[in-house]
């Protein structure tokens, strides 16, 4: 059962769990991670199922369990256990059921704000304390209550349970939005998404203590997962889109752009429409959309120049509409922007086509689809590009990729590489790791998989607390050329010990490698290192799945191979401090 489409059967993964979760250890390339559950009811069960879909991730977790509702307690007043667990997460677990202080019909409005006061504090005291822990930290919002004493006054009165449940949710997400670590799970969309009586069945409650109803716990538990593995740069990155029958109705080759079925003229138009506007929304978070279709491109593309048509053609990075197999189109695709085949959603209508591209591209995740209507939740439902951080970096990042493919065709028009890198007027912006790029180095870190020599990854506020350290050396890397700004694409992290540098972490996005950024920030760490008083650079290679490109990659920039085990983690040293020269020289250094 692959428990990561969006229409998987929660009662299935319920009574499967265990050969679910047998055959999803067999994954290769497991990340072992810690995760710490605060009851704010019962979470056995949960627990269970959380584990299935970070483990369908490519997470491995450790749990702790906090005792049975006493999530405040145990983050507050913490024992010692959950400090000694030292988790990499934190989920708390709450629901409207936590909620003490509700108004009552003789409170004065001074009296209730004083009681959502109290309530919030109490919330907020217990998520503080979990950041404490430093580790990401994810809280539940309140789901509503399950009846309205006043009916529908219940939403606007003063008194009313459904609007303190709303005001102490706006509450919680402001104090989200100002804090970093912490992440609401949006429990009051999952009630509203699944149905009240189902999601909140209190029978679930009287006989188990469940805030959720077991039925509706695998959504729970997506939910929560899809924030963990966003955290840790597990997102897809791109779309790959059929073109008939998914982005409009109708075969355009033999129906001509006036004849396929889009705009608001039909129901099936509309439905198409608003399948565009998604699509477009999520382009400029940053998805890279991608047409991968058995078509004539000619043909194809009028079908984008009609006036109700949402997307247009320079919305997509590539354009694959030809007769080659779509399992091949992808990986040509993968291959020209420079990313993993796992970073790919294909999106199409013939069920065929999917099954080829399951078969043949095992890595790359293929939603099943149903009619138009329901194709948005095909694809937002699996949280499949779930949001944790956004930065402006994402936002410009399907332009900096068609920069990218400017850059590829001048490259053609030289027969000198150094000529090339020249002409494209560099500027590289070299500084220590600071609070106002800090948010964009952690997401970096986590979301580096091929230029990543150590594999490490670390939290906000480890990152935060490398700054200004002087037992670290940290350089972030911005790139600039004639093209546009490719924003920070690289950062690296050196823990002085004595005279020696040991490189904790070296990353870099793909899309710039092998313009000699690499050479700059080595140079600049070179520098920096001497005046700290280091006499060697060591640093190290653990080999994965995904970053073989990198191999070698320290003895191409001076360093000698000292050690390397069975598994193939190597060692390398750099002493030539004395009389070293700059290895870039090709682009301008800009020191901040």
């Amino acid at each position: 059962m692959d428990i990561l489409r969006s229409d998987f059967d929660p009662a299935l993964v319920l009574q499967q769990k265990r050969r679910i979760k047998r055959e999803l250890l067999q994954k290769p390339g497991l990340i072992p991670k810690k995760v710490a559950l605060m009851s704010g009811s019962t979470i056995g069960e949960i627990k269970n199922i959380l584990e299935l879909f970070l483990l369908a991730n490519g997470i491995q977790p450790e749990f702790y369990e906090g005792g049975y509702s006493l999530f405040f307690e145990n983050l507050v007043f913490d024992d010692g256990a959950l400090k000694a667990f030292a988790p990499d997460f934190i989920f708390i677990h709450t629901s409207q059921r936590n909620i003490k202080l509700w108004p009552e019909a003789e409170d004065d409005a001074a009296a209730c704000e004083e009681k959502l006061n109290a309530e919030f504090a109490r919330f907020e005291q217990a998520a503080k304390a979990a950041l404490g822990f430093g580790c990401p930290v994810v809280l539940n919002n309140f789901d509503l209550p399950l009846y309205r004493v006043m009916g529908n006054r219940e939403g606007v009165d003063v008194h009313g349970r459904v609007r303190f449940v709303r005001k102490l949710n706006e509450k919680l997400a402001a104090l989200a939005e100002a804090t970093p670590n912490l992440y609401i799970n949006d429990l009051a969309y999952l009630q509203a998404l699944y149905g009240m009586d189902r999601f909140s069945d209190p029978t679930a409650w009287y006989a188990y203590k469940y805030a959720v109803s077991l039925e509706c716990l695998p959504y729970l538990c997506q939910s929560v997962a899809n924030i963990i593995k966003s955290l840790l740069g597990k997102n897809k990155k791109a779309l790959a889109l059929d073109l008939d029958n998914t982005l409009w109705g109708g075969i355009i080759g033999d129906d001509g752009a006036e004849g396929i079925v889009m705009g608001s003229e039909t129901p099936a138009g509309m439905a198409y429409a608003e399948f565009q506007g998604y699509l477009k929304a999520l382009g400029k978070l940053g998805i890279l959309l991608n047409v991968c279709s058995k078509n004539e491109e000619s043909i194809a593309r009028t079908g984008f120049e009609r006036a109700d048509s949402v997307l247009k053609a320079d919305d997509f990075l590539c354009f694959k509409a030809n007769w080659d197999p779509k399992h091949l189109n992808i990986a040509a695709m993968a291959k020209e922007i420079n990313i993993l085949p796992e970073s790919f959603v294909f999106v199409d209508d013939n069920p065929a086509e999917r099954e080829i591209v399951r078969r043949e591209l095992p890595m790359v995740t293929v939603p099943e689809l149903s009619c138009p209507e329901e194709y948005i939740a095909a694809i937002d439902r699996a949280g499949y590009f779930e949001v944790t951080t956004l930065s402006a970096d994402d936002k410009k990042r399907a332009e900096m990729y068609k920069q990218n493919a400017q850059r590829a065709q001048l490259e053609q028009s030289f027969g000198n590489y150094d000529d090339y890198l020249k002409s494209l007027d560099m500027v590289c912006e070299i500084g220590a790791f600071d609070a106002p790029h800090a948010e964009r180095i952690t997401q970096l870190i986590n979301k580096t998989n091929q230029f990543n020599l150590t594999t490490r990854r670390y939290t906000a506020a480890e990152v935060e607390s490398l700054l200004g350290n002087d037992e670290y050396i940290t350089q972030y890397g911005r790139l600039v050329d004639k093209f546009g700004d490719n924003g920070l694409v690289t950062a690296m992290i050196g823990h002085k010990q004595g005279d020696v540098l040991e490189m904790d972490l070296w990353i870099m996005s793909c899309r710039t490698f092998k313009r000699r950024l690499e050479h700059a920030m080595f140079d600049e760490l070179v520098r920096r290192a001497a005046e700290a008083g280091v006499k060697t650079i060591v640093g190290h290679y653990y080999p994965t799945a995904k970053n073989l490109l990198v191999k070698d990659f320290y003895a191409t920039i001076g360093l000698v191979k000292t050690a390397e085990d069975e598994a193939g983690n190597c060692t390398f040293e750099f002493t030539g401090f004395e009389g070293y020269q700059p290895q870039c020289g090709v682009m301008e250094i800009k020191r901040v």
